[in-house]
């Protein structure tokens, strides 16, 4: 079993990434329903929350049902962080996980997200202000470092372990990266191999099949993995793990009909959660992704982006639900 504070996890977690546009309520429920041990909000911005935004405000929002589950928080000045920190615990989620690895440019280049790398001292003291602001167990999800000449991750483990953190997620990337080549899962074993570090750490990055996930798991013998753009439109991904894990075995892949049901259940969601016409508005950047290398399914997200509200999209469910059948009984 895996603790992160008081927060019991299964032998090897399966956690959610952050993600933004992606990891939201409705699609965190999903996720849960189909395996994620854990999970965490989209990222937010401590400045936008002091400042009492609307938007960083909305992301706040967390149910019983998708526990445990964290809320993630991003900033570059120490007393911003602290003061996010607990406006984050007000609302009780299970802990308060830091962003030191966002690579997007407009937040690098506010000393926030993986610009925090280049600066290890200053990584320590946003660090120190969280964990001393709250009560609730705090995490750190970072990368490799800055760029391939400043890999710093055994020094960054060791002294926000020190600060008091709980557990640490490594993407295996650099910021120079991006999300591009392949993840050096290598350093991430090194972590785990050093007998300072007493805290879970989880390792993160190129986890897109159960076959990978298994062989990571067993050559780099981290805690537990946290799965990100293998999820987008295919919250499958965690079940499936799970029961290679158990059997050596695939489960089926899903029908159309199970990722007509994920859409609905998503789109529904998304509805309460927003507002109807929003709710939907909003799935529109999802559709292609549950039916990623489905032939045929051109015109029909079509229909899809058309739709504003739930009776309209049963409507057009049913109409792709009809095609389909037909299309397999011909092949």
């Amino acid at each position: 079993m895996i603790k992160i504070g008081n927060i019991e996890l299964p032998e090897f977690p399966l956690l959610l990434a952050p993600m933004e546009d992606v990891s939201d309520p409705p699609y965190r429920r999903l996720c849960k329903l189909h395996g994620a041990d854990m999970m965490y909000s989209e990222f937010i911005s401590s400045e936008g929350l002091i400042r009492d935004a609307m938007k960083s405000r909305k992301k706040l929002d967390i149910f019983d049902y998708e526990r445990p589950v964290g809320i993630q928080i991003f900033g570059g000045d120490e007393e911003a962080m602290a003061m996010s920190a607990r406006i984050v615990e007000t609302v009780n989620p299970d802990l308060v996980d830091i962003n030191f690895g966002c690579p997007v440019k407009k937040v690098v280049c506010k000393g926030a997200g993986a610009g925090v790398l280049k600066d290890v001292d200053m990584m320590v003291r946003l660090t120190k202000a969280v964990v001393s602001s709250t009560s609730l167990p705090v995490t750190v999800k970072t990368r490799l470092g800055w760029d391939s000449n400043s890999i710093n991750i055994d020094e960054v483990a060791e002294r926000l372990q020190d600060t008091g953190i709980k557990a640490l997620t490594i993407h295996a990337r650099t910021r120079g990266q991006m999300y591009k080549g392949e993840a050096d899962w290598e350093h991430i074993s090194r972590i785990k191999q050093n007998p300072n570090i007493e805290i879970p750490i989880f390792g993160n990055g190129d986890i897109d099949s159960p076959e990978k996930a298994l062989e990571y798991k067993n050559k780099y013998a981290c805690d537990g993995i946290m799965i990100g753009r293998a999820a987008i439109g295919y919250p499958w991904i965690f079940n499936e793990i799970k029961h290679f894990f158990a059997t050596g075995e695939h489960l089926d892949a899903p029908t159309i009909s199970d990722r007509l049901l994920a859409v609905r259940q998503h789109a529904e969601w998304s509805a309460e959660w927003k507002g109807e016409k929003l709710g939907l508005i909003e799935m529109r950047q999802h559709y292609s992704n549950y039916f990623r290398g489905i032939p045929h399914f051109k015109d029909f997200r079509r229909k899809f982006l058309e739709v504003y509200s739930l009776v309209e999209m049963d409507e057009v469910i049913k109409e792709t639900q009809g095609f389909y059948e037909e299309y397999q009984a011909q092949v």
